[in-house]
């Protein structure tokens, strides 16, 4: 027998005769879709919010903020709190909690109210989120099959992204803002017993006392990461007090979580796995590739409203394209995987989006759907493969006994480079706009300035000052948008370029093997025959790196 068939006959033993694993991948993908929907669903109910509620600037701001930065500075506690009591402990306490917080905020009668139900809903999402992914790296031993159903999972992450606005605005059109967050809670009320039924539970490393200092280091940190990234990403200034001191003191927190880390006999993240190139190169492609995907996302849907006058129906069909071809990188992501290795994948994936990118920069202020859709689909297809790629090679490098901590990195590796995308190629965006409005003939320098803040508030100024001085204006704007455009792509590009040379120092194949080192309980799923068992009863992994 060939070495690659002993192999494969290898990876089909270490994956049991688990038949229940699929269905279980099922199980999850409806968690993750839930909570990808939840992200994105409230975005076109903000104006019926807002005519409702009557909530000030601040208090919409954090309406719409506060469950992604909860929800991304929460992953790491309860990712690893999962690794101690039990993944699916959290994952089904963070299914109700969920539906709780939909319902709270469904029947907001104010806008505090409607901010602390979204945290709620944060605080469930940060428990629902890592806990999928780590028993997903449980039931599936395998990496070959991992590979399909991390596939599957990815899939689903951009179908819930892209679906959400969707739903939101079918439910808007029948019901009340609510319903947006009503429709959760028949999902959790089906997804309890039938989670509690068919998931497997599952800890890590029990071994000394759970760090809840670090961990709450680790929340405080990353909250005032995330919170000071999005501020820049919003056109604050970097010097501004409530920019720059969540920042200081968020980064400075993360600092003293690490240092800690280091000095623990138990840690609560093992840092060590940094220490692995394919795990520290895979989460740097991740915040790589949300980078550039977010920031592209957001200055597309501009261009799209506000250079070609598309509505925001009109402007979501053309993205769609985008979405469906995430989805079919995800689903034949294992293949490609197997077929060409995590560095030529990764690499690729990078490469391919590079090249939508520089395409894309053709687009001017005319519209040429052909090339939208023939570059949204590259981009799409090239993003969702690098993704898929890094979070395979990033989750088969980590210990079995530390999956909840390694998915919670992951995660938050995700949310961070989503939010420093909005605030980097954002402010590409404004430094190459702005200088575009000024001098335009006939416009005084009061107007120039106000108009360089957006092209949104360049078109109200030209509103205002109407006849040839607001057609020059409006003319104007939309040339230096276009530009800045091209400049920020440019960027990206080069961004994306460095993220093919980083994912050089992924593995060359894609290798087979037993769980990746680290000791941890699993059950209910049948050990196969021959499977070592702990004096318990369950199932122990064994020590290798896949």
């Amino acid at each position: 027998m060939s070495g690659t068939t002993t192999a494969a006959a290898r990876c089909r033993r270490a994956a049991g005769d688990g038949a229940n694993r699929w269905v279980v991948l099922v199980v999850l993908c409806a968690s993750l879709l839930l909570v990808a929907v939840d992200a994105t669903v409230l975005h076109v109910a903000v104006p019926a919010v807002t005519e409702d509620l009557k909530p000030s600037g601040v208090e919409l701001l954090w309406i719409v903020d506060v469950y992604p930065l909860v929800c991304a500075s929460l992953l790491i506690l309860f990712g690893t709190l999962g690794d101690r009591i039990g993944r699916r402990r959290v994952l089904l306490l963070g299914y109700a909690l969920f539906g709780v917080a939909s319902g709270l905020a469904a029947f907001a009668d104010n806008a505090p109210v409607l901010i602390g139900a979204r945290a709620l809903l944060g605080v469930g999402g940060a428990m629902i989120m890592p806990a999928t992914l780590s028993i997903l790296r449980q039931v599936f031993p395998d990496r070959r099959e991992r590979a399909m159903a991390i596939g599957v999972w990815t899939g689903v992450a951009a179908v819930g992204a892209a679906v959400g606005p969707l739903l939101g605005g079918f439910l808007l059109e029948h019901f009340w803002w609510g319903a947006v967050f009503l429709v959760n809670i028949p999902l959790m009320l089906v997804s309890l017993p039938i989670g509690r039924m068919l998931l497997p539970e599952s800890t890590g490393d029990r071994d000394g006392p759970w760090d809840v200092v670090g961990a709450l280091m680790a929340a405080a940190g990353l909250f005032g990461v995330v919170l000071g990234v999005k501020r820049l990403g919003g056109g604050e200034s970097p010097f501004d007090l409530y920019t720059l001191l969540p920042l200081v003191l968020g980064a400075g927190l993360v600092a003293a979580f690490v240092r800690r880390q280091r000095r623990r006999a138990h840690p609560l993240v093992d840092l060590r796995m940094f220490a692995r190139p394919a795990f520290s190169t895979s989460v740097g492609c991740i915040v790589l590739a949300m980078l550039a995907l977010v920031g592209l996302e957001l200055i597309a849907a501009q261009y799209l409203q506000l250079v070609l006058g598309l509505s925001p129906l009109e402007t979501g069909l053309r993205l769609l394209p985008l979405t469906i071809a995430a989805m079919a990188a995800g689903l034949v992501g294992s293949h490609m995987l197997r077929r060409f290795g995590p560095r030529r994948m990764v690499s690729s994936g990078f490469g391919l989006t590079a090249a939508s990118v520089v395409l894309l920069t053709v687009m001017g202020d005319q519209d040429n759907p052909v090339l939208l859709l023939v570059g949204f689909i590259l981009l799409g297809f090239g993003l969702e493969t690098t993704l898929f790629g890094a979070y395979e090679s990033m989750l088969s490098e980590a210990p079995q006994a530390q999956a909840g901590g390694a998915a919670a990195i992951g995660e938050t590796s995700y949310q961070l480079g989503a939010g420093i995308g909005i605030a980097l190629l954002g402010s590409v965006m404004n430094a190459a706009y702005a200088p575009g409005l000024s001098g335009v003939p006939g416009v005084p320098a009061s107007a120039s300035a106000a108009a360089g803040h957006s092209l949104g508030e360049a078109y109200e100024v030209a509103g205002r000052l109407g006849g040839s001085s607001g057609e020059a204006l409006r003319r104007a704007a939309r040339d230096s948008f276009v530009h800045g455009l091209h400049v920020t792509l440019l960027v990206s590009a080069v961004l994306l370029v460095l993220g093919a040379v980083m994912a050089l120092r992924l593995p060359r194949h894609m290798e087979c093997g037993a769980p990746a080192a680290g000791s941890a309980d699993v059950a209910p799923v049948p050990a196969p025959r021959g499977e070592p068992r702990g004096a318990n009863g369950k199932v122990r992994a064994e020590s290798s790196v896949s």
